[in-house]
This record gives C-alpha cells, structure tokens and sequence, in this order.
C-alpha cells in the first residue's frame, strides 16, 4: 500500500512539474475583455488621463491566495479619452515616442508578481502586491495596495496607485532633471487604475 501511494504521489508532483505549476496550485487565465487599466498623467497647466490595454496574463492561486503571475500590457494601444480631434491624436503619438514610453521598440510592458500579501488598508484594500515591472525593457520593483476577491472560480483585484516614470528612463519635461521648464513641466508621478478579472 505505502509503494502505491507513494507512486501516486510521484505521479502527481511529476505531472505538476510538466505543466509548469506547483502542486496545489492552479492558473487563473486573465479576461482581457473585462479587465481593464487607466491611467492619469498631470502637468502644471492640467491633466490628461486615458486608457492602455492588457494584452496578455495569467495569475497562480492557491486557495484564495495569489502566488505569483504575470500580466503584459499593449504599449501600443495608449489612447488619451480626455480629449478628442487634432490633439488627442498629438498627445497618443507622443506618448508612444521616445520621448516617454518608445512603444516601438517596447510594445509591451510586463508586471510580474512577486507576494500577495494580505493586509487590510483604506478603500477596502485587504493586500499589498510587490513584483518587478518592465518598461522600456528597464525592471523596477515595486509594491501597492489592493483589494482582491475570489467568487466562483473568478478572481477580481482592484487597485490604485502611482508610479515615478523617472525610475524608467522617462524624464521628459521633469523638474527633478531639467531647470526652467516653467509651466511646461511633467510631473514625474502617474497614476495607474486597474481592474482585473482572472478565471479558472
């Protein structure tokens, strides 16, 4: 009897191994038609904000707990809403440019994660998710709140926070890099909104 379990067990964990996911664990497929991410850009003369679309991703769970994942977001598909017209195409052809995320040279981005640490906070958030994130093919690590929930086989994350574009290169219109930019200076902080729906 102890041979046939332990041969079972072999089975299992081999099986496991092959497929690329820890025993216990199973991958949650992202819906990249319901999932979505937003951002906010300002300046000292106001703001623009907009949408950027997830291409790809799939999330590891045990239980009701994150274990790790990745998420690849399309560069390419940067699109202001804020505006429309003559300026609203101005604005997504110079944030695909080098001179902030160069989409044609790195038409994706990628989140990583790292923990999904549980942790209640304001807004609801009951996480805090750290993991390395690559723009312009530079990998940062970084760490936010968020609030997550499992129902039914679907994983739901909200969450929002803010990134310094600096520590990735982009540094068009900073005050922390350049003098005298007056009311055309960038600030170096954006604002990064998703929502996420994974199912198994």
């Amino acid at each position: 009897m102890k041979k046939i379990l332990f041969a079972v067990a072999f089975v299992a964990s081999t099986v496991a191994a092959i497929a690329g996911t820890p025993e216990g664990e199973k991958k949650a497929t992202i819906d990249t038609k319901e999932s979505k991410l937003e951002w906010v850009g300002e300046k000292v003369t106001g703001k623009h904000w907009g949408t950027v679309d997830i291409k790809s991703g799939d999330l590891l769970i045990d239980g009701d707990a994150i274990k790790g994942g990745t998420i690849v977001i399309d560069m390419t598909t940067i699109n202001s809403t804020d505006i429309e017209g003559e300026w609203k195409d101005k604005l997504d052809a110079h944030l695909k440019d080098e001179d902030f995320f160069g989409t044609e040279k790195n038409p994706t981005s990628t989140f990583v994660i790292k923990s999904a640490k549980a942790k209640k906070g304001k807004n609801g958030n009951t996480h805090v998710i750290t993991g390395d994130m690559t723009i312009k093919g530079i990998t940062q690590s970084i760490s936010f709140p968020a609030r997550i929930t499992m129902e039914d086989g679907v994983l739901k994350a909200f969450a929002s926070f803010e990134l310094d574009r600096t520590k990735w290169n982009i540094r068009y219109g900073s005050g922390s890099f350049f003098d005298d930019l007056g009311d055309r200076t960038v600030y170096d902080e954006f604002q990064v909104k998703f929502n996420i729906v994974a199912k198994m």
